[in-house]
């Protein structure tokens, strides 16, 4: 089963087993349509779950008090990804960071290490010592190919790169 991590337990809220959980989407329904989640790799059911500002607070069902939720601090929260109710062309955010990127003519232009999200999302690229921000647009983004962890893009020339 695919799994894919939409955030990380940040800290215990309250005495009775409720923890916030620092969503790598703010805007993630995840937790609108799954019963289970994996926290560091051990599967719960889901007791609830609500959105608030930047995360969401959530009690799993086994996790009873502050000290269990302390013990899972850190820890990646994930959901199975055919439980995202997904069409097959669907590509998450999360699931481009560590794809290469090649340009039309077949020649290496590095890898995503993170994505910027915000008003234009932004795709950080790594190639050697260079560091590059590429809007993710269709204009720049040609094709996917998710199982293959490769992106085909076409930058502007004029896009901009800094030496890390």
């Amino acid at each position: 089963m695919e799994r894919v991590e939409i955030g990380v337990v940040s800290r215990a809220h309250g005495v009775r087993g409720e923890m916030r959980v620092h969503l790598h989407n703010s805007e993630s329904t995840a937790f609108d349509v799954v019963d289970e989640v994996f926290v560091g790799g051990e599967l719960f059911r889901l007791a609830s779950a609500r959105l608030v500002k930047g995360g969401a607070l959530v009690r799993l069902e086994g996790i009873d008090d502050r000290d269990q939720v302390e013990a899972i601090v850190g820890k990646p929260v994930e959901v199975a990804r055919d439980s995202l109710e997904l069409d097959e062309d669907d590509v998450l955010l999360v699931e481009l960071i560590g794809c290469a990127l090649e340009l039309e003519d077949g020649s290496a232009w590095g890898t995503i290490v993170d994505v910027h999200t915000g008003v234009q999302d932004r795709l950080v690229i790594h190639d050697g010592p260079l560091e590059r921000y590429l809007p993710l647009v269709d204009a720049f983004v040609l094709r996917i190919d998710r199982q293959a962890k490769r992106v085909l893009v076409a930058p502007p020339e004029d896009l901009p790169e800094w030496t890390r």
